[in-house]
């Protein structure tokens, strides 16, 4: 099981990211059951898509995950609870909601695996369920 932030999904739909062939197999190399998308992380990636790759290229994004490629975690109670204590804790870094989403449906979900190309975050960021994450792909 993996946890999947904007970053990986960017790179996925720009073949000229420098992550998009490290990103695209990384995804392929898991079933849609297993790959875990906060709810926040769709709006977040389809408007770094519209803004970088056109409304065509955003689409086909939406399009794939109405398809089902992806697991859609809807964000609990508790889970928004979470966001906020942690976008409170590491606010001199500006952690922002949906990172801070990622971390706690990873932790709900007992996940210590994150499809990520943003280090600077997730490697500072303490979850509660595992000392560190494990963040892939690894730089191209």
């Amino acid at each position: 099981m993996i946890v999947v932030d904007t970053g990986v999904l960017l790179a996925v739909a720009d073949a000229d990211d420098r992550w998009h062939t490290a990103s695209t197999e990384l995804l392929a190399s898991y079933p849609s059951d297993q790959l875990f998308l906060p709810a926040p992380v769709i709006p977040e990636t389809g408007w770094m898509i519209a803004a970088v790759l056109g409304p065509a290229t955003e689409a086909a994004f939406l399009a794939s995950v109405a398809f089902g490629d992806f697991t859609i975690t809807d964000l609990t109670a508790v889970d928004w609870q979470r966001v906020a204590e942690l976008v409170e804790r590491y606010a001199d870094m500006s952690l922002g909601t949906v990172d801070a989403a990622v971390v706690a449906v990873a932790e709900r979900l007992n996940v210590t695996t994150l499809a990520t190309i943003n280090p600077r975050d997730f490697r500072v960021v303490r979850p509660t369920h595992c000392d560190a994450f494990d963040l892939v792909p690894t730089a191209p």
